[in-house]
């Protein structure tokens, strides 16, 4: 009952961390960077370094979980939610920018792994289903997020170049929502008892133990890699996706800020509708279907939103996209579960999480390189080339992951 009352509190927690998450990134970061003189490479290089933070950090974050006890780390991550983003009011300089977007990036690096081990823990046989609801709750917080911060930016500008200003009350708002986060935490687990006491104890050998023990549930078991690299892949599309759809909307498209949100928000919004039953049909009818063909869904939409600059076709090729995403992340995670054991749980999931985010960190910096290459403004040659690593991908899991 305690497990499911935390379920229940992470739901609540985890909407306004995202929401404050999401508004302090997309399409507000990716325009800041912009207006700070940053090219392509250099956007791509401020969207993902956030994400490298939790290349290096999930996986401890996981191990902490187990050794320590899964709350006290959540309010770590949830403490860097709302006081790292008040840093971004110092902010004038790219490199400055680049700086607090590393250290933000502790918050979803240990608030991430940590809440993913709780729902396992729960959900029991239901754990795609389950996961998914609580995925899609706390996506509704990116969904407020992006437009939310698109809106506000063009509020502020008022049809002319934001300036310095603009963003620093957009980043206020930032430290406004993760502050709420941590005190409705603190308000919902107020009465939780201490947690039991992890089998084998809090010494540097039990974490060592627990360390390695994490690792090898992804160096050593093949379906395990694979599984994990499935999500890596589709979130590196989603992170070129992040960086990059803005710019094309707004610079090439002659799109406003606030509909370059909208853009991403449409993508959200099928990704919310549709995940919990893409991970209660994961739980009834297999996990592996669902991931290979989730890749496709993924990579056509991609590959065609540089043909069009239509808004209303844009907005249909992102829902598309969102889809995509829904069908393979409701069942990449409930996989890797499935093929770990109970006790290495917050590890598993740190790993998983560390593989995860090295897509997430290369899309922009693969993109702005290949953006760049191209020379700025052709975005049609680099979209396929990463379509066409979510379709090898796919094929490498469907050869590589014997159906269980």
């Amino acid at each position: 009952m305690a497990l499911l009352n935390q379920y229940n509190s992470l739901c609540a927690v985890g909407f306004l961390a995202r929401a404050s998450y999401a508004l302090a990134r997309t399409p507000v970061l990716a325009l800041f960077a912009a207006s700070l003189g940053a090219g392509p490479e250099a956007i791509g290089f401020a969207v993902a370094i956030s994400t490298i933070t939790g290349i290096f950090f999930k996986m401890p974050a996981g191990v902490l979980a187990d050794v320590l006890g899964k709350t006290r780390t959540l309010f770590i991550g949830l403490a860097c939610f709302a006081f790292i983003p008040f840093a971004y009011l110092a902010v004038s300089t790219y490199q400055a920018l680049v700086v607090v977007r590393f250290f933000h990036g502790f918050a979803t690096a240990i608030y991430g792994p940590v809440s993913m081990a709780v729902i396992v823990s729960v959900a029991g046989v239901r754990r795609g289903e389950m996961l998914s609801w609580f995925s899609s709750v706390t996506i509704i917080g990116n969904l407020v997020g992006a437009p939310l911060g698109g809106f506000l930016l063009t509020q502020l500008a008022g049809g002319q170049p934001p300036q310095l200003l603009h963003f620093h009350i957009v980043y206020g708002v930032v430290a406004a929502c993760g502050m709420a986060s941590l005190l409705v935490a603190l308000w919902v687990l107020r009465g939780q008892g201490p947690e039991p006491k992890p089998a084998g104890g809090r010494t540097l050998t039990a974490v060592w133990t627990q360390f390695k023990g994490g690792v090898r549930e992804i160096l050593m078991d093949r379906r395990v890699l694979l599984t994990s690299n499935m999500e890596g892949v589709q979130n590196l599309a989603l992170g070129a996706l992040e960086a990059f759809l803005p710019i094309y909307a707004v610079q090439i498209c002659g799109l406003s800020a606030f509909q370059a949100g909208l853009l991403w928000g449409i993508q959200v919004v099928a990704t919310i509708l549709s995940k919990p039953l893409m991970g209660r049909t994961s739980d009834r009818y297999g996990r592996q279907p669902q991931l290979f063909w989730g890749m496709f869904l993924c990579a056509i939409p991609f590959a065609l939103i540089p043909w069009f600059q239509n808004f209303t076709v844009l907005l249909a090729l992102a829902a598309l996209f969102g889809l995509g995403e829904a069908v393979v992340t409701s069942s990449g995670a409930a996989l890797v579960a499935d093929f770990c054991r109970q006790d290495h749980l917050g590890a598993a999931m740190g790993t998983f999480g560390t593989i995860f985010d090295v897509g997430h960190a290369a899309g922009p910096l693969l993109a702005g390189a290949l953006i760049g290459f191209w020379g700025g403004a052709d975005f049609k040659a680099p979209f396929a080339l990463i379509a066409g690593l979510l379709i090898l991908a796919a094929l490498a899991f469907r050869v590589g992951v014997k159906r269980i």
